[in-house]
């Protein structure tokens, strides 16, 4: 049994040799003098030897409690220095598996089936919800670590703010991605996300989009043509009423879809709503996926025309994004219009394709026809393929009389407007409820099916009722003042949807409203008012990044700034930013630039708008120089120094 003075004392002697302690411990003392602890064991029928550690860096009293675990790990029948490979091996699993890393490489894997269903929107929607809700909890754990607690945890968050489809997304997501680690990760053990549903708060009854019935549909229409917001959003609504497309592939439509001079608008596969069916599901390959052909009315060509000869160079979708050419139209930018006009609850972007089913089925068109318009799975056929390229040219005939017919609610004409069709098969004998549900006929001498008004219809010459889709007529013609619009225009801006209001801004923080307000009269947090309808909150502002620059331009810019006035300046698009609005365009490696640049702009824009209470004229000669000079994008290192 060795004593600390005696393993003090060991001398080297130029020849390898150990001293015994007791119960399988050694003191090691190489030729060169190196020092260390040993433990001998049996295992298997072999002697074995492991390793404790140098000394002095161990001394003998640990060295001992070492030998006495492992001596306890033989008493269970564990090989301690296999055990110690495996904790080691573990450790670097451990590294190599994060939560983080183990994310990035589900995503990937997934990426790949969801862009093969091109549905290149989901990941990004993926990474949003995971950036706010999950990474500041799970990030820097490993995937080991991850426990059943942590994902109830975030998932409970979520429902408390009332976002309870995100919640169901987020049990999805984690089961799928757990499943994931299940198979690339070593050693993972029981899938902390099974079952998670089994506590989940239950989602409320689903409601259908709501719609229009014929008789509403002139007010609407009256309404729609009087709209005083961006006329990129008027004519988005009104294309959707001409076509029955849906919002998304309206939004992501680019100018290349469009062949009018066939009168077709060709939807290629990968913006379908079907594609996972096809493509997973049916194993189809997207070169056998016909496109979605949407034959065009005359009314809807206008449109399509103006919005091409509208078209800027950096634009890549028919409807551009509000504040950047590069991107599509927001997903509620229609909704918000229609809310505007006091339809909310009455309509939405996606309830116009049940107003427009609805009407073509009551005026008699073959229910085959409108599905194929619409995009509908044929529920007849044993395949339920979709039937979005078949009956192109009758599908034109309906949808002119359909636009036609739209012209005519709009002036009031309900009646013709409303008048049901006559279905008739010339040459055979109408059999009672085949003929609406049977095609015409390309072969000249076979039956036809004839679709015209009944024969009491009143008759109204097309150069009557036909209104232009774009340019506003007589009766809608505004007489607002300068001030009303540019106030109208406010308006819209204040009720975007991502301008939140000070309770739900709190809510989605986790904050209270006290502790919100405190936080924008301090200056660390942008927000707009308007009237008496108090205080919105830009949800820029939940981005981090997005943070830092807002909270940066808020130190830059004198107190008492007009805060719309930061607004717009970082909705403003720079050259030195690549053209888009500086709110999409931040990142960590430009946020001191975008920050000088807001803070410029609202700087100088405020000094305009004193000015032009002092002299109109010095402030239209303000507002001439700042257009010719293209305003900021040569601009001093510190804009509050001007």
């Amino acid at each position: 049994m060795l004593s600390d003075l005696q393993v003090r004392q060991a001398k080297v002697t130029g020849k390898a040799y150990s001293l015994v302690d007791f119960d399988g411990l050694y003191f090691y003392i190489s030729a060169t003098g190196f020092k260390a602890w040993h433990f001998r064991f049996t295992w298997g029928g072999k002697r074995e030897r492991m390793s404790f550690g140098g000394y002095p860096a161990l001394s003998l009293k640990d060295a001992r409690n070492l030998r006495d675990e492992a001596r306890a790990m033989l008493a269970k029948g564990i090989n301690p220095h296999s055990e110690r490979k495996r904790k080691r091996h573990a450790i670097v699993l451990a590294g190599e598996h994060t939560f983080q890393a183990i994310y990035d490489k589900w995503l990937a894997h997934r990426s790949l089936s969801l862009e093969n269903e091109g549905r290149q929107s989901t990941p990004k929607q993926i990474g949003r919800v995971f950036a706010k809700d999950v990474f500041p909890v799970l990030r820097h754990l490993t995937i080991y670590d991850v426990t059943r607690a942590h994902l109830l945890d975030i998932i409970g968050r979520v429902e408390k703010r009332g976002s309870l489809s995100v919640a169901e997304k987020l049990r999805t997501w984690f089961s799928q991605l757990f499943t994931y680690a299940s198979v690339v990760v070593p050693n993972m053990g029981d899938n902390p996300a099974k079952d998670l549903d089994v506590v989940a708060m239950p989602l409320p009854p689903v409601e259908n989009n709501p719609f229009l019935r014929m008789p509403e549909l002139p007010a609407m229409l009256q309404t729609l043509r009087k709209y005083s917001g961006r006329l990129n959003t008027q004519l988005g609504l009104r294309l959707l009423l001409l076509t029955g497309v849906r919002t998304g592939e309206l939004r992501y439509a680019t100018p290349d879809q469009f062949d009018l001079e066939r009168g077709l608008w060709i939807i290629p596969v990968v913006r379908l709503k079907q594609r996972k069916q096809l493509t997973k599901k049916k194993r189809q390959r997207f070169a056998d996926i016909p496109p979605y052909i949407v034959p065009l009315s005359l009314q809807a060509q206008e449109v399509v025309r103006h919005l091409l000869g509208n078209l800027k160079p950096a634009q890549v979708y028919l409807i551009p994004g509000d504040w950047c050419l590069k991107n599509p139209l927001s997903e509620n930018t229609l909704n918000g219009a229609l809310k505007r006009m006091g339809y909310e609850d009455q309509l939405t972007g996606h309830g116009v394709r049940a107003t427009i089913s609805t009407a073509l089925n009551e005026l008699g068109y073959p229910p085959k026809w409108v599905d194929a318009q619409l995009s509908h799975a044929d529920p007849d056929r044993i395949s339920a393929t979709y039937n979005h390229a078949e009956y192109v040219e009758q599908r034109r005939v309906m949808m002119q009389d359909w636009a036609d017919r739209l012209d005519l609610f709009e002036q009031n004409q309900v009646e013709v407007a409303s008048t049901h069709l006559t279905i008739t098969l010339q040459g055979l004998p109408t059999i009672a409820g085949q003929a609406a549900a049977q095609p015409p006929a390309l072969n000249p001498n076979a039956p036809q099916l004839i679709v015209a008004p009944a024969p009491d219809a009143p008759a109204v010459p097309a150069s009557v009722y036909r209104l232009s889709a774009v340019h506003l007529p007589e009766y809608a013609r505004p007489t607002l003042s300068e001030v009303q619009r540019e106030r109208l225009q406010l308006l819209e801006i204040f009720e975007a949807s991502h301008n939140l209001s000070v309770a739900d801004y709190a809510k989605l923080v986790g904050k209270s409203r006290r502790w919100i307000t405190y936080e924008i009269q301090a200056g660390n947090l942008l927000s707009i008012h308007l009237g008496h309808r108090g205080q919105r909150v830009p949800d820029w502002q939940l981005d981090p990044i997005k943070r830092k620059l807002i909270q940066a331009v808020l130190k830059l810019v004198p107190r008492g700034i007009d805060t719309w006035h930061i607004y717009h300046a970082l909705l403003r698009p720079y050259d030195a930013l690549g053209k888009c609005p500086v709110i999409e365009a931040v990142d960590p490696t430009n946020l001191h630039l975008a920050a000088r640049l807001v803070a410029a702009h609202a700087i100088e824009t405020d000094e305009l708008a004193e000015q032009s209470e002092a002299s109109p004229v010095l402030a239209r000669q303000t507002v001439e120089r700042l257009v010719k000079t293209a305003m900021l994008v040569d601009m001093p290192e510190d804009p509050v120094a001007r």
